[in-house]
């Protein structure tokens, strides 16, 4: 499977909690996350398959993305996690939990969706974008639609060195595992606790995609991050954190009765 590049904080007794990051980011996007639950539990951050400091991929699917994420909790000792995922997060994580759900303690499924209406159309767009202007451009094009009207100049410079980091050919795997995911009928098998989050300001993957999404899935509970466009976890952390205590909080009160 080769090297997955992680980062990870805190430790004790709770069921940790797996970050997994979009197309266009990598691990350090969950910063915010992981300095908030690594205070009350172990929280990992993974990349994938040729992002940041991951070995480059064998295979390019969602499924394959799914298997390395796995096959890195193994070697962390990470037997079963409550998994957070952002957009192509949230697909690996769909996709994860059809892989093996006893790995997954709950599924927090974050500015995602379970099929893209314009899928196609952007992942045709971006690719060709990616070939024709490079990665930079790209993400200089891209960020006044990823962001909300809150986020500030540090992060817009953080997402666009993030996304110009990325190997080209790289973010052409993970754009396809993404964009053209069609998870429907696995998220309806969904059998675990979830909570589906997303920004209000979101208009690469608006609330109306997350509302079909949490309905398809048994008793997921859905909640709309204020002000935060497609980065609801870096753009408006405490409210993001927030949801997500809360969500963890039921879910554990639940287990034990």
């Amino acid at each position: 499977m080769g090297r997955i590049g992680f980062v990870e904080a805190g430790g004790g007794d709770a069921v940790p909690i797996v970050f997994l990051h979009g197309v266009g980011s990598d691990k350090s996007v969950w910063r915010p996350q992981l300095d908030h639950f690594g205070m009350v539990r172990r929280a990992v951050a993974f990349d994938y398959p040729g992002y940041g400091e991951s070995d480059c991929p064998t295979g390019g699917t969602r499924d394959d993305f799914a298997a390395a994420i796995l096959a890195g909790m193994d070697s962390l000792g990470v037997e079963c996690a409550h998994v957070c995922g952002l957009s192509l997060g949230g697909v690996v994580a769909i996709a994860m939990r059809a892989r093996a759900r006893k790995r997954c303690a709950s599924l927090i499924l974050a500015d995602t969706f379970a099929v893209h209406p314009d899928g196609p159309g952007i992942f045709e767009r971006s690719t060709e974008a990616s070939r024709s202007i490079g990665m930079r451009a790209l993400a200089d094009g891209r960020i006044d639609v990823l962001l909300g009207g809150e986020a500030t100049p540090e992060l817009r410079t953080e997402c666009v060195e993030a996304m110009a980091a990325i190997d080209p050919a790289a973010y052409r795997i993970g754009a396809e595992a993404v964009w053209l995911a069609d998870q429907v009928e696995r998220a309806r098998a969904i059998d675990v606790p979830t909570l589906v989050l997303c920004g209000t300001e979101d208009r690469i993957t608006p609330p109306a995609l997350s509302e079909e999404l949490a309905a398809l899935i048994p008793g997921a509970k859905l909640e709309l991050i204020e002000r935060a466009g497609h980065l609801a976890n870096a753009e408006q952390p405490a409210l993001f954190n927030a949801a997500i205590d809360s969500f963890l909080s039921a879910t554990a009160q639940k287990t034990a009765q």
